[in-house]
């Protein structure tokens, strides 16, 4: 099995002598109440998916993450997880060096080891993570949301948090336990925010014609306005998977954790996180993690460039269609035809179809998927 990111998988899981005890002071301690994507965050830094975190990064790390796109050892990374918090809270975080966190249904799930508590410039956070200022980005304007003051501090989780799909969520422990019992040596991510199309369907399938295994991974948790559901995507990858896929070659579990909308740093996130789940392959799309024009549409791709020690390989796929005189989907290395009979996946079109609860055509998503999507009474994010 492939080694995660910096070479240790991180678990800062308390066993259970180890919450008994703490569970003890935790009256006693400064309560912090999270937000549901920081629930996320804890719960993603304590079981390893973002290993080698530990803990919300410090002023260093933030400092090298913005400029560098690496952590301060040098180590690829590409999205600071911070913890914000208000002025008020930080001068009360100040007085302990250790603190209570909260879900947002004011559960405890961790324990905060302060370490430093810092500013940051919000501005300056969005230009260089996201490329842009401008409020009409998502990202840009969660940022813009933010409070003034970000913590310092590793974390140990006390319990896991509900999720709202637990039988589809695994941690890198389980899933490289998982492949290592199929025999899977080569496995390739897929990450998606969205219902499968044909043109999904084809990708995963190529990439899994010369590897052991498949890990589809969708984004479970906040997204933009007019995204689908998460527990739509889930559906229609039930049926996806249940119709047309082998299911011994075939592992879905979800990946609990807001869309950043970040492009192509998100995208060198995102192939970090599937390879601490144990893939050694990540497919990257057209527009990967993008939102309107942002980003070039293959931005995505040319970053990979800048990071030849990331230890997990890049699939790029650029462009693919259905060629209605090849009788199947294609890409521009495999069909002659140019753009004679090609149907083009536009995820505007089927959006559109579908709210018509029209049916798309077969050429351009399974019959089963549709009548999923078309079933389902609210199928986007309002």
């Amino acid at each position: 099995m492939h080694k995660p990111h910096g070479g240790k998988l991180i678990n800062r899981v308390l066993n259970e002598d180890e919450r008994n005890k703490v569970s003890k002071k935790l009256e006693r301690l400064y309560h912090l109440k999270l937000t549901e994507e920081a629930t996320q965050d804890v719960f993603n830094i304590t079981t390893g998916v973002y290993s080698p975190l530990e803990g919300f990064i410090g002023r260093e790390d933030y400092i090298n993450i913005l400029d560098n796109r690496r952590l301060a050892s040098g180590l690829p990374w590409t999205i600071p997880i911070s913890l914000d918090v208000s002025l008020e809270e930080a001068k009360e975080l100040v007085r302990h060096n250790e603190v209570c966190l909260l879900t947002p249904e004011a559960k405890p799930i961790a324990l905060l080891h302060i370490k430093d508590i810092y500013e940051f410039d919000k501005q300056e956070l969005a230009l260089k993570v996201f490329g842009t200022t401008d409020a009409a980005h998502p990202g840009v304007r969660r940022v813009g949301a933010m409070k003034d003051r970000l913590v310092e501090g590793l974390i140990d989780l006390i319990d896991e948090p509900e999720h709202p799909f637990g039988q589809y969520t695994l941690k890198p422990l389980e899933t490289r336990v998982l492949f290592e019992e199929k025999g899977w040596v080569d496995v390739v991510g897929f990450q998606t925010r969205n219902v499968p199309h044909l043109g999904h369907e084809y990708v995963q399938k190529t990439a899994l014609a010369f590897s052991d295994g498949l890990f589809i991974n969708p984004v479970i948790g906040r997204k933009k306005k007019g995204d689908f559901k998460d527990e739509l995507i889930l559906n229609t990858y039930e049926t996806l998977i249940n119709n047309y896929y082998l299911k011994e070659k075939t592992v879905m579990s979800v990946l609990n954790m807001q869309m950043r909308y970040a492009g192509p740093r998100e995208a060198i996130f995102h192939a970090i996180i599937r390879k601490n789940f144990g893939c050694t392959h990540f497919i990257v799309g057209r527009d990967h993690a993008g939102v309107s024009n942002f980003y070039h549409p293959f931005a995505a791709h040319q970053i990979f460039e800048e990071f030849p020690d990331l230890e997990i390989v890049p699939l790029f796929f650029k462009s693919f269609f259905y060629c209605q005189r090849c009788g199947s989907v294609a890409n521009e290395k495999t069909c002659p035809h140019q753009e004679i009979g090609q149907i083009n996946f536009s995820g505007t079109e089927i959006r559109k179809l579908l709210q018509e609860g029209k049916l798309p055509s077969p050429e351009l998503m399974r019959k089963e998927v549709a009548e999923t999507i078309i079933a389902h009474k609210e199928p986007f994010v309002e």
